[in-house]
């Protein structure tokens, strides 16, 4: 397996120029919750007020090659626990499982990416903070994601990053995770899945995108599995298919809150 990841303290500005569907796990509170957390107007002279925030992400891509995780697999590297403490992780694999007919036709199935999940799950939350500079470790546990909605609870012993939403289609999965405190800012979950495979709809080649809102700013996150080769058609082919995913991919619109509903306008 080859792992590929970015880690960023700022969110990359716009870089290019069908179907919506329901995540496989979205927490329903964060839906549609409105937008007024941290907006305050002035009741004396009516100017808006913002409030400021630094938050670090941790953006990471992995194609697995239709390779199943074991169990005594170790995350932590990956997703550097031990020398960053991001606030939001938003991790995206390709091919967590084999790209045959049986996969790409059949129902889906979602065991692999709940194991995934799991492990994703254990190591995040392996070390919890104790006082500012200073962690505790504990052995990692592997436990199962519930389908059902979680409740984060800030300050839960055990818990210091919580799942807000997960999704597969075919061999692509994305998966978010934040930190509990900054759980009920978020808003306006979304996810948008186009398939650009098979005879051009089917999954096995496209894109699985997510939206959501972070206090007053918008978000967009793009994972997606594109034919292989280095031939000259091939390369077209990609850019003709990112091009596609430009196009198809649309979020619900929200006119009281004025939600972008495609890729590139979000901030």
């Amino acid at each position: 397996m080859q792992a590929f990841k970015i880690n960023e303290s700022k969110i990359l500005k716009r870089i290019l120029n069908f179907d919506s569907s329901k995540g496989d796990y979205q927490n329903p509170s964060l839906a549609k919750k409105g937008t007024h957390h941290n907006l305050n107007q002035s009741s004396q002279n009516s100017r808006t007020c913002f409030h400021h925030h630094t938050k670090k992400i941790f953006v990471g891509s992995w194609n697995v090659g239709g390779i199943q995780p074991p169990k005594n697999l170790d995350m932590e590297d990956w997703l550097e626990i031990q020398n960053n403490f991001p606030d939001i992780y938003v991790l995206g694999f390709q091919e967590i499982v084999p790209l045959n007919a049986a996969n790409v036709l059949g129902p889906q199935n979602r065991r692999v990416s709940r194991k995934w999940n799991s492990l994703i799950g254990a190591a995040l939350n392996k070390r919890m903070p104790t006082k500012k500079g200073e962690r505790t470790a504990e052995p990692q546990k592997v436990y199962p994601l519930k389908d059902q909605e979680q409740v984060c609870v800030e300050g839960d012993v055990g818990q210091d990053f919580q799942c807000i939403i997960s999704k597969q289609m075919v061999g692509m999965f994305v998966t978010i995770w934040v930190r509990c405190e900054i759980y009920r800012s978020i808003h306006h979950l979304s996810v948008s899945s186009v398939g650009c495979g098979i005879m051009g709809f089917l999954g096995n080649k496209g894109s699985i995108s997510i939206r959501f809102c972070l206090h007053e700013t918008s978000f967009c996150f793009i994972c997606s599995h594109l034919a292989s080769g280095g031939k000259e058609e091939d390369r077209k082919q990609r850019n003709i298919d990112a091009a596609e995913i430009l196009y198809r991919t649309s979020f619900p619109a929200d006119p009281l809150h004025d939600m972008p509903e495609k890729i590139m306008d979000h901030e």
